[in-house]
């Protein structure tokens, strides 16, 4: 399963170096574009060759995580880089010790809880927001500028 020139990638899916370490760092939009430039073939081959390189490693991780996790007494399904069945078990969790809130009420509760926590820190909002200040300062420098146009100008 292993490619005999390096033992951490996959043999079945070569790809170039570079490609691979953006597969690994998670940018797969740059991976997919350069690959596809690189072998000149299209973007729908490029992603499904970097998608299969990617289900190569996963399973090689996951072998290694089995390996290690038997070595040592855990059970396998209690390891997994499913993020479907992860996702379906935390929303069983979930559902299970946590009541709901009502969707109405979330956001005014977190906006509350957020003001309480600005309140306890001694937090003084400002008279005029941030954005608000920036748009105004952009305003008068513009009114300015027209003014001294007009004057030149004019």
């Amino acid at each position: 399963m292993f490619d005999s020139d390096s033992g951490s990638k996959p043999a079945k899916v070569k790809l170039p170096k570079t490609v691979v370490m953006m597969v690994e760092k998670g940018n797969l939009v740059m991976a997919i574009k350069t690959l596809a430039a690189d072998e000149n073939i299209s973007m729908d081959a490029a992603k499904s060759r970097i998608d299969a390189y990617e289900l190569a490693l996963k399973n090689q991780q996951q072998q290694k995580l089995n390996s290690i996790a038997n070595k040592q007494g855990i059970p396998s399904q209690a390891m997994s880089f499913d993020r479907e069945q992860a996702e379906d078990d935390t929303e069983r969790l979930i559902k299970s010790k946590v009541k709901s809130t009502p969707t109405e009420q979330s956001f005014q509760s977190l906006q509350e809880g957020v003001d309480g926590q600005l309140n306890d820190l001694g937090y003084k909002k400002p008279l005029l927001p941030y954005w608000a200040k920036r748009l105004l300062i952009i305003a008068i420098i513009m009114a300015g500028l027209f003014w001294i146009m007009w004057r030149v100008f004019g």
